[in-house]
């Protein structure tokens, strides 16, 4: 059976689901390869626009699997720095995917499962969600999701909830930027968030979330100011860009959209 499931409807919006429900969708190797793989798969397929991550049953994604940090606790240091660059790769997978991806939370989301929402990015949680940054109550650290969760909740509130470990809710989560919406109806608010993606341009997207990374917490020096007009420059004069101009001066629906 597949850790990860994968959907794609016909407006190129495919589904990731976590798909062990039985151990609410608790992290292994197995799960991480996966999860890679299908990210880095559907982030470079033609026909998706975006990228829905979700939980299948009642959790989003419990944290680290019980069996897997009992091995990583019997091992050597060489070997846990292997397992711990998996789990970056990962990481670092969803954070720079081409595509939108959206954390659709539907249930508990712990450790590791906080920090594969931290590198999402957009996450609408369920109001009944619950969130930890857990891993100082191992005796461990949140080493590898740190730079997307301090990314996303800033020094402040990671001060308190990595030092603490405490669990907190979704509308917590909103408070401190880690999701964005909160809402029962999951699917529906998946569905205005994704209907708005699609109405961009999927080339400008892409460039956009890189750009989004480049500039984050950089001083405005004339580099990045020349960096930045560098940028537009070169996309304006992209066919995307002269087809979504030509659109929108005609009165008509570019051709991405259709």
């Amino acid at each position: 059976m597949a850790l990860v499931s994968i959907e794609m409807n016909k407006h190129g919006v495919a589904r990731a689901t976590l798909n062990r429900p039985d151990v609410h969708n608790a992290i292994n190797d197995l799960l991480i390869r996966e999860l890679t793989d299908c990210v880095h798969m559907l982030g470079r397929h033609a026909n998706v626009r975006a990228i829905i991550l979700t939980g299948a049953g009642k959790s989003f994604s419990a944290g680290a699997d019980l069996a897997y940090m009992q091995r990583a606790a019997d091992q050597g240091e060489d070997e846990n720095r292997a397992d711990a660059m998996n789990i970056a790769r990962l990481f670092n997978e969803l954070s720079t995917c081409p595509k939108p991806v959206v954390a659709l939370v539907n249930g508990a989301a712990l450790g590791g499962g906080t920090g594969i929402v931290a590198c999402c990015d957009i996450a609408i949680a369920h109001p009944a969600a619950v969130f930890g940054l857990t891993e100082v109550r191992l005796g461990i650290i949140p080493a590898t999701i740190s730079p997307y969760v301090v990314a996303k909740i800033g020094q402040a509130q990671a001060r308190r909830y990595m030092l603490t470990g405490e669990r907190f809710s979704a509308d917590e989560a909103r408070r401190i930027g880690l999701v964005h919406e909160v809402s029962d109806d999951l699917e529906g608010m998946a569905k205005t968030i994704v209907d708005a993606l699609c109405l961009g341009g999927p080339e400008a997207i892409a460039e956009t979330k890189r750009l989004i990374a480049d500039v984050a917490d950089q001083p405005v020096t004339p580099d990045l100011t020349a960096m930045t007009a560098d940028r537009i420059a070169a996309r304006r004069a992209s066919s995307e860009a002269r087809e979504g101009m030509s659109a929108f001066l005609d009165k008509r629906k570019p051709g991405w959209t259709e």
